[in-house]
């Protein structure tokens, strides 16, 4: 009789045990469980730890709540300006509803990663070139306010939405080089042409103070050989400008010079010509006498 009632509660314990471990889960801080009676969603959503379910009856399905990173492969379009390119993003994604995202949808990765290559191509083709080269921020919010809308009803939150690559043919990447450099080159001469400006403008203004002070221009020639002469040549040649000559003259004395001949005055008269003998006659002195008087 006694072994029998161990028999017993040995199998009732064996039986518990069973019932137990079939009936156990372990529901894991980043999952959210859902369960499933008979085909039809039990109570609510079971939080992290060990939770219990009727084995044979219940189902119980573990939903991951973690971001997920979903690349959205390359697709190919044409801009608003007529530029065929390839663009491929990235959408970071969680679940913010565990039973939604069973119930509302049937593979909801199969579907955000769907709407998302549907959605990378709409916007390619209402941008240009230069919005998917340089204004990526306005595009990608632009994103994810397409993404979000349909995916608030399946329980998906999408947290952020980014455009990866741009792609551009080959002709287009050479005209856009050549564009970028004509650009450099136009601003490069910009840049020279105020330089000469602004140069001449300074020797302009230092040109004007050597002439009110001539010593400057010596003092500056002096500087110029010395810049020369550091270099070590074997031959140096030295211009020497028309005003430091005259700065020169100025500055010389006028004590050991002579004064220069008066031009105002009137030359002496000349020397009156000699008689001319003539040989057939007597002289005749061609100075002329008074009137009527002949010798």
């Amino acid at each position: 009789m006694i072994e029998d009632i161990l028999l017993a509660v040995a199998a009732a314990g064996v039986a518990a045990v069973a019932y137990v471990g079939a009936a156990a889960r372990v529901v894991k801080q980043y999952e959210r469980g859902v369960v499933f009676r008979f085909g039809r969603l039990r109570g609510a959503v079971r939080q992290p730890g060990f939770t219990m379910i009727l084995p044979a009856v219940d189902r119980l399905h573990k939903v991951n709540m973690q971001i997920v990173t979903m690349p959205v492969p390359a697709q190919e379009g044409i801009t608003r300006d007529n530029v065929t390119v390839r663009v491929d993003a990235v959408v970071y994604f969680r679940v913010v509803d565990a039973a939604e995202a069973l119930v509302r949808v049937e593979d909801y990765k199969f579907a955000v990663s769907q709407m998302a290559q549907t959605s990378l191509r709409s916007i390619i083709g209402k941008s240009d070139l230069d919005d998917l080269l340089s204004n990526r921020e306005k595009l990608n919010q632009g994103l994810e306010l397409m993404l979000d809308s349909p995916a608030i009803g399946w329980g998906v939150q999408i947290d952020r939405v980014e455009i990866k690559d741009v792609s551009l043919p080959e002709t287009m990447k050479r005209s856009m080089a050549r564009q970028a450099e004509a650009d450099r080159e136009r601003r490069a001469r910009l840049i020279n042409a105020d330089a000469e400006l602004q140069a001449s403008k300074k020797l302009t203004e230092a040109a004007h103070q050597m002439a009110d002070a001539p010593a400057a221009l010596q003092l500056r020639l002096l500087q110029t050989v010395m810049a020369v002469a550091a270099e070590k040549n074997s031959t140096l040649v030295l211009p020497i400008p028309v005003e430091l000559l005259r700065f020169l003259e100025r500055a010389t004395p006028d004590a050991g010079h002579a004064p220069a001949p008066d031009a105002s005055r009137a030359a002496p008269p000349p020397a009156p010509l000699p008689p001319v003998e003539d040989l057939t006659g007597p002289s005749v002195d061609p100075s002329p006498g008074p009137r009527g008087d002949t010798r």
